[in-house]
């Protein structure tokens, strides 16, 4: 299996970018200027973790402050709060092989859809290149990959049923990340950001 190269990458990347810039204009208002560290950590009245109730409600949904990052681009803000903000549109499967996993990811809304095809191809690019975007609200599953990121061999491929991303490595625990994230990742597109705030809740109390 052939690896993909941030060329190729950058070659499915390009005019998905070019509809999701349209996309952008159109909701301007997605994000806002919050300070998302302090979002986070529960400064303020009514925000992070004490905004929330147990079922997970209570959290901004329109300006999303925790999908900004330390290194996270606006644009790729903007793709997450498209997708969690779509999640009920969004449908997965996934397959645990035995050095790694299968997935396909697919919407029926072409918006989303081309949403979803960029986030997942410049995520596996930043991994590629060890390039950590820090989004506040990240599963700490992810630290591993950005490490050893250079251990994963991954193939990506858009077709009729969705995309569908191969990723597979000979380091044990890379493999047991992988799944356990693929798990994650379903999960968030089961439930969107009610499976986030769950997962943090859990962290926080452990």
């Amino acid at each position: 299996m052939q690896k993909s190269s941030l060329n190729q990458i950058e070659f499915i990347r390009q005019p998905v970018r070019q509809i999701f810039s349209a996309i952008i204009l159109g909701s301007v208002v997605i994000l806002c200027p919050l300070n998302a560290a302090a979002q986070m950590h529960g400064h303020g009245t009514g925000s992070g973790m004490h905004g929330h109730g147990a079922n997970g409600s209570g959290h901004d949904e329109v300006n999303m402050p925790g999908l900004r990052g330390l290194n996270a681009t606006d644009t790729e803000s903007a793709e997450l709060a498209t997708l969690f903000l779509n999640f009920q549109t969004i449908s997965r499967e996934v397959t645990n092989l035995p050095n790694g996993i299968e997935t396909v990811t697919r919407s029926f809304d072409a918006a989303v859809m081309d949403t979803l095809i960029s986030h997942v191809v410049g995520m596996i690019a930043r991994v590629e290149t060890g390039d950590d975007p820090q989004i506040f609200i990240q599963s700490p599953t992810l630290g591993i990959f950005f490490e050893r990121g250079m251990r994963i061999e991954t193939s990506i491929d858009v077709t009729d049923e969705g995309i569908v991303v191969t990723q597979i490595s000979d380091d044990p625990e890379l493999v047991e990340a992988l799944q356990i994230h693929a798990a994650e990742v379903t999960d968030m597109a089961d439930r969107g950001m009610r499976a986030v705030h769950e997962m943090m809740m859990k962290r926080a109390a452990d």
